[in-house]
């Protein structure tokens, strides 16, 4: 096997063992795929339970290249494929799942359905943070919820990977934002997004007292599920709407019910597994590159910069909960 065919990917080949540098081939792109040349993945608490073999609902078979979220530049299409081409920076939300090869190599081949150019006015590392976080956001609020303008929003969580994308979509679809966090370093980000701040030890009564007189909030975005998924039934207004990227586990219906209120989930997941509506994922990376681009939404990062041959340390900074914003690892090329 000559060079050219080859590349470097960072495999996994034991539950929550360690990432190998490895020689493996280069994958070619067959008919509806792009071969990506990897810039930089992003990486997601998600990514930690595929690794740890712990997320039922998102298995990956062992050994493999994991990474979910990428952005990099268009090496080359197969056949059939409109709408890119090589050149073309790009990123998207492509594998790591389900058996499909992830992002924590040099290319990736990917469904172009998957893909869509990024924002012009982000780095890789950034556009990298995005995919899976944004697109989660995205399907909550303006697929589920349908959010409009001057709408009541909360989101639950407002501060984490997922919540601070929903402040700034629903910030930019007119909607009157509210979110809670814990720690005033959070609650000051919250702030300067345009978000008023709730601290998440607050009893719900109490803040739903303070900022609707009791009514409640018209939408309700829980990213934390348990407790916080509880507490958003509570929050929510007569006739409003809570959706949920975490409503596992056993929750009472009844103040939901008595409100009058619905409920719906996100599992952003499930075009990945099934490949079904594939689509819908470039469509909404696409919304959110044209936010990103007229100064709308800005991904928050972590400051480390770590390598594919520093994918365990970026792991286990993930892992700590202290990283204050996405972690990114970059992907050289000789």
């Amino acid at each position: 096997m000559s060079p050219t065919q080859t590349m470097t990917a960072a495999v996994v080949d034991s539950r929550d063992g360690p990432f190998t540098l490895q020689a493996v081939a280069r994958p070619t792109p067959g008919p509806g795929a792009v071969l990506v040349r990897v810039e930089a993945s992003g990486l997601n608490p998600l990514d930690l339970k595929i690794r740890a073999e712990q997320a039922a609902h998102a298995r990956n078979p062992l050994p493999a290249v994991l990474g979910m979220d990428v952005a990099g530049e268009v090496e080359a299409v197969g056949a059939g494929v409109e709408g890119f081409a090589p050149g073309d920076r790009v990123y998207g939300l492509i594998g790591g799942v389900g058996g499909l090869q992830g992002a924590h190599a040099q290319y990736v081949s990917v469904d172009a359905r998957l893909l869509a150019k990024r924002p012009a006015n982000l780095d890789a590392r950034a556009a990298a943070a995005l995919p899976l976080v944004a697109i989660t956001a995205w399907e909550g609020l303006v697929d589920r919820a349908q959010i409009r303008p001057g709408q009541t929003v909360l989101v639950q969580g407002g501060a984490g990977g997922v919540g601070h994308l929903a402040v700034q979509i629903a910030l930019a679809k007119g909607a009157r934002v509210y979110a809670t966090a814990l720690g005033e370093e959070d609650q000051t980000y919250l702030r300067g997004l345009g978000a008023v701040a709730i601290d998440g030890a607050r009893s719900v009564e109490d803040y739903v007292a303070e900022h609707t007189a009791g009514a409640g909030f018209e939408v309700v975005y829980d990213t934390g599920g348990g407790v916080l998924l509880d507490a958003s039934f509570q929050a929510v207004k007569r006739f409003g709407h809570v959706v949920s990227c975490l409503g596992w586990g056993v929750h009472a219906l009844a103040p939901l019910s008595f409100k009058q209120a619905t409920y719906s989930g996100v599992f952003t997941l499930q075009p990945l597994l099934s490949g079904e509506g594939r689509r819908h994922f470039g469509e909404i990376l696409t919304e959110v590159a044209a936010l990103a681009d007229s100064g709308l939404l800005k991904p928050r990062l972590h400051a480390g910069r770590f390598g594919l041959d520093a994918l365990d340390a970026a792991y286990g900074t993930l892992a700590s909960g202290r990283a204050g914003g996405k972690v990114v690892v970059d992907v050289a090329h000789p």
